[in-house]
């Protein structure tokens, strides 16, 4: 863990004592080597299950693709950034990637915590770096208010979890992941019981978000900066679905009843934030609802507690991870360019940059699960569970499913077919730089096709 822990650290201070005229470049490339460091925790041949053990942190099957692709998430951020930080004073550029890179080593250490108390403390220090992103380099004015939606949020659902952990660790003398699951299963028959239960989950259902309790998720998106929204989509909203995969095992006896009405809520969730998207008119926020919706499923996928559940589940999350992230900087390439984010403002644009219309095209196309894409193969799995579980769920996973093929055409045929508006006369042509962002966004979820028992956790 050290070998990426500590560049990612070192990654601070070459921030702020490189020269300016150097800054992105070398970041670009630091970043991108730890990213490819990562690698080396994939293959996890161990029999246990855990590898790269020290005494606070280490690598399981779970944990690892979380863990890759907040690595692989860094360089692609630094890449987005650079065009629309590009006139801020160098200080606040290298502000800018200090909390980029802050973001990330909090991450690392939450996903590879083996400790769930040092997990809750890294969950909530995310809080911070994300929240001075938001407030500070956020697009409207309304940037105050999303951010307050934000840390209320999270600090409301998160504040039951730490009382849960340690009415936990009173009970059971230890919170160490490698021991929990051996622990003899709790006797949990008392009222009390279940407000227990309930106070474990609620923190991971908010920053999932489950429908009903997403309301600070598409104000967080719609007003953070492109950095901002691509690690929220991809990385922030995994740290409650893998929680909630980590927490479940001891909360064995009472999930098989308590969890109905969190199931009947992530499944009608989908169908409601899909067809909230189907009458957007502002990109992001499109964008944003469509991550509810797909979420949604995840939740269905990890409170059903079977073994193809969780596996989908882990393999829609990562999936969703790189195509929300591709679509949240395709939208950043249309604001910088007609600088509105309305769809109707800027259509049309196949005409003008034919070739971003060629990663639109493959990032709605993962958007709505497109075979032989991973995000089918999550979705399908979830939905095999669900239907084994109770076949009345396939009516709403089917209706849901439905609905996200027409919203992802919908937002294709809106951004790029059609007239061109008479307003738009001179467009900035399409860099490099923004090419090697989608191909590096689009390339792994393509090569995880051929090796998708990477992330299919340690279920199967």
């Amino acid at each position: 863990m050290l070998k990426i822990l500590v560049p990612t650290l070192m990654l601070i201070p070459t921030t702020w004592l490189v020269s300016g005229k150097w800054l992105w470049p070398t970041v670009l490339l630091h970043s991108f080597i730890i990213a490819l460091a990562s690698f080396s925790w994939l293959p996890n041949l161990s029999e246990t299950g855990w590898s790269h053990l020290s005494l606070y942190l280490g690598t399981d099957p779970l944990s690892t693709p979380l863990l890759v692709l907040t690595c692989w998430l860094l360089p692609l951020m630094i890449l987005a950034s650079q065009n629309h930080t590009a006139s801020e004073p160098i200080n606040r550029q290298r502000m800018y990637i200090t909390l980029l890179t802050s973001l990330q080593f909090f991450l690392i250490l939450a996903f590879g915590a083996t400790e769930l108390i040092m997990f809750y403390v890294m969950f909530e220090a995310t809080l911070i770096p994300t929240l001075i992103l938001i407030t500070r380099w956020g697009n409207q004015a309304e940037r105050l208010n999303a951010g307050t939606y934000f840390l209320f949020y999270t600090l409301a659902g998160s504040l039951p979890l730490l009382v849960a952990l340690l009415i936990l660790q009173n009970s059971t003398g230890s919170l160490s992941l490698l021991t929990l699951p051996y622990s003899p299963p709790m006797q949990l028959s008392l009222y009390s019981h279940k407000l227990w239960w309930a106070a474990c989950l609620l923190a991971f259902l908010v920053k999932m978000p489950l429908y009903g309790i997403h309301l600070w998720l598409p104000k967080a998106h719609v007003e953070a900066p492109v950095a901002g929204s691509m690690i929220l989509a991809a990385v922030l909203l995994k740290l409650g679905g893998y929680g909630m995969i980590r927490i479940l095992t001891i909360l064995e006896p009472l999930t098989k009843e308590l969890s109905y009405p969190f199931i009947i809520f992530a499944l009608w969730g989908v169908i409601m934030t899909g067809s909230i998207c189907l009458r957007q008119t502002d990109l992001k926020s499109l964008i944003a609802y469509s991550s509810v919706s797909h979420m949604g499923l995840v939740v269905g996928g990890i409170l059903i507690q079977t073994p193809w559940g969780l596996s989908g589940a882990l393999i829609l999350m990562i999936a969703h991870g790189l195509t929300s992230s591709a679509l949240f900087c395709l939208a950043n390439t249309n604001y910088e360019r007609t600088h509105s984010r309305t769809m109707v403002l800027a259509r049309g644009l196949q005409m003008i940059l034919p070739l971003m219309m060629v990663w639109w095209f493959f990032a709605s196309l993962a958007n709505l699960a497109l075979p032989p894409l991973p995000n089918l193969m999550g979705e399908l799995m979830i939905i095999t569970a669900l239907f084994g579980w109770s076949w009345w769920t396939l009516a709403l996973t089917g209706v849901g499913t439905l609905i996200t093929a027409g919203y992802s055409l919908y937002m294709f045929l809106m951004t790029q077919r059609g007239q061109l508006p008479a307003h738009i006369t001179t467009v900035e042509p399409s860099h490099t730089r923004e090419h090697l962002l989608m191909v590096l966004h689009l390339l792994p979820l393509i090569l995880l096709i051929l090796k998708p028992e990477l992330i299919w956790g340690w279920t199967a």
